[in-house]
């Protein structure tokens, strides 16, 4: 099965322009909150109706604007778990579970329940109505329920943001275990990296309404070619960049010129990881430069430090963070001026 999606939505305040296609895999759609992933979710479901676009689900087509098609979300064959979950509130647990069920599995609805019940920790809550759940619970009763309906597509909106952190870890590995075993299509909507690097295989990233190209999660954490996926994979550093020779560029914002490996021609930015800027140490190193330390921050198992270049330029990217494991550089403290030096091969290249 798969889903190819291609919308465009007139939001007011933005235009929703997405276009990607998943295959039997588990796809993230990553983004800031309010860029558009919940809609998209939504126009997939048949919730929402696009202005223009093709939706197509394991060859059915759900939605062409030129062809007039858009069918009802209860044809589509598509299971959504909304972010409040809508559990029918007047039905118990095994009530919202069974409902979904066809009649054909509902000759072997008790082991179904009984099997979804152990598989997504709510046992003994099948009585249960969902206002006297937690959210947890509920959350947990809903993604069951969704199981439960035999779907030929799966759609998660920030299914663990309302868990613990100690009950999200073992719902995520529920889940993965759960998604394994459907096997088909899942679009997975998270704002949180973490999530989209442990769940998905692949990922698009939406920012401000549009698409880009869908990627391996490998390739958007190793080596990300925009700003917006740079920003979504974790990397803290940047500065407008300028190519002044073969592998050479000027980072405008921190007044320094830098030698990168990659290719670097069309690069308007260039972005840096927190940890893999470190303290200068070898006098062979390239790429070395002074910083004032603003800030020393002790986090839980690292250190990040707050750092200002020399000639840095006033402006949304003048600092730069650097992280690394606790007590690593115990000598380096507030308003200390330091040499630190980022390898040419940690270095990418951004476009906007």
């Amino acid at each position: 099965m798969s889903i190819y999606a291609r919308i465009k939505k007139n939001l007011g305040s933005f235009a929703l322009d997405v276009e990607f296609d998943a295959s039997d895999e588990v796809m993230g759609l990553l983004g800031a909150s309010g860029c558009g992933k919940s809609m998209t979710l939504g126009c997939i479901a048949g919730i929402v109706r696009p202005d223009e676009g093709l939706i197509v689900s394991g060859g059915v087509t759900l939605f062409d604007s030129k062809k007039g098609i858009n069918l009802p979300p209860q044809k589509r064959s598509v299971g959504l778990l909304f972010q409040n979950y809508a559990l029918f509130p007047n039905m118990t647990v095994e009530e919202n579970i069974m409902a979904v069920l066809s009649r054909g599995a509902r000759k072997e609805a008790s082991a179904t329940l009984h099997s979804l019940a152990a598989k997504f920790h709510f046992a003994g809550l099948e009585k249960r109505y969902p206002s006297q759940l937690s959210g947890g619970q509920q959350q947990r009763v809903a993604i069951a329920r969704i199981i439960a309906s035999g779907p030929t597509a799966i759609m998660l909106d920030e299914p663990l943001s309302s868990l613990d952190a100690y009950l999200r870890w073992q719902m995520e590995s529920e889940l993965v275990a759960a998604l394994e075993e459907f096997g088909g299509t899942t679009l997975y909507v998270s704002h949180d990296r973490g999530e989209i690097y442990r769940i998905c295989s692949k990922v698009c990233v939406i920012g401000g309404g549009k698409s880009e190209a869908v990627r391996t999660v490998d390739e958007l954490f190793k080596s990300p070619d925009t700003l917006a996926s740079a920003r979504l994979s974790g990397c803290k550093n940047y500065s407008r960049a300028k190519l002044i020779g073969e592998g050479y560029i000027n980072a405008v914002d921190w007044g320094v010129t830098l030698k990168c490996t990659l290719p670097a021609e069309k690069a308007l930015f260039i972005g840096v990881r927190s940890h893999y800027v470190s303290l200068w140490r070898d006098e062979s190193d390239e790429n070395t430069f002074t910083c004032r330390v603003i800030r020393v921050k002790q986090d839980v198992f690292s250190t990040i430090v707050i750092l200002r270049p020399k000639d840095a330029q006033d402006g949304a990217y003048s600092k730069i963070v650097m992280e690394f494991a606790k007590d690593a550089y115990p000598e380096i403290k507030n308003g200390d001026t330091i040499r630190v030096v980022i390898k040419p091969a940690d270095i990418m290249p951004l476009s906007k």
